[in-house]
């Protein structure tokens, strides 16, 4: 009964029920994909976006299954997206008639004009992570630009590991959609 609590209180946007739905579920989602994937870097980037999946559509769980159970056929179904993206980009057919092309392959070191382009959209992206709240811009800054582990940022903010990884996926998400209101 305690945990159809919690998500009522998070279907009207309760952030501490949010998190205290993480932290119930977190270990099993996770142990479930690492399982699944023998992977553990997969197996969390699966259980994170699993969350950040489950808490946008809350308002669609529905309380005659148990939450676990909803929570592990969408990491069930985005690991199925992984795979597939994952096959797209790695499968590539070799025939007998395109074979010389494999030994043609293009140079792909980057061009003065691609650093200049890459230099030009790092700035315009350091300017969108400046609009976010300060405590979004530091993990952001943590994980990305000096290239932390989730570990090594909880320790450095002094908080759990959990809420790096919640605070860092809303960084992200917010992130986007600065960026995506800049687009339009």
């Amino acid at each position: 009964m305690e945990v159809n609590h919690y998500i009522e209180l998070a279907k009207k946007g309760d952030q501490a029920s949010f998190t205290f739905l993480l932290n119930q579920y977190w270990n099993e989602v996770y142990g479930f994909m690492l399982n699944r994937t023998e992977n553990e870097t997969d197996a969390e980037d699966i259980t994170i976006e699993t969350f950040a999946k489950a808490f946008d559509k809350i308002a669609r769980y529905n309380p005659e299954f148990q939450f676990n159970t909803w929570l592990i056929a969408i990491a069930k179904n985005v690991h199925i997206d992984m795979l597939r993206k994952q096959k797209a980009t790695h499968s590539i057919e070799i025939s007998e008639n395109n074979e010389y092309q494999a030994y043609s392959v293009a140079d792909t070191s980057p061009t003065a004009e691609d650093d200049l382009i890459t230099e030009q959209n790092l700035s315009r992206l350091l300017q969108f992570i400046k609009e976010l709240k300060p405590h979004y811009q530091e993990v952001i800054q943590l994980r990305y630009f000096q290239e932390m582990s989730y570990q090594e940022i909880a320790h450095h903010l002094n908080e759990p590991l959990n809420n790096v990884k919640i605070k860092l996926l809303r960084a992200k998400k917010l992130l986007a959609e600065i960026i995506s209101g800049k687009k339009q």
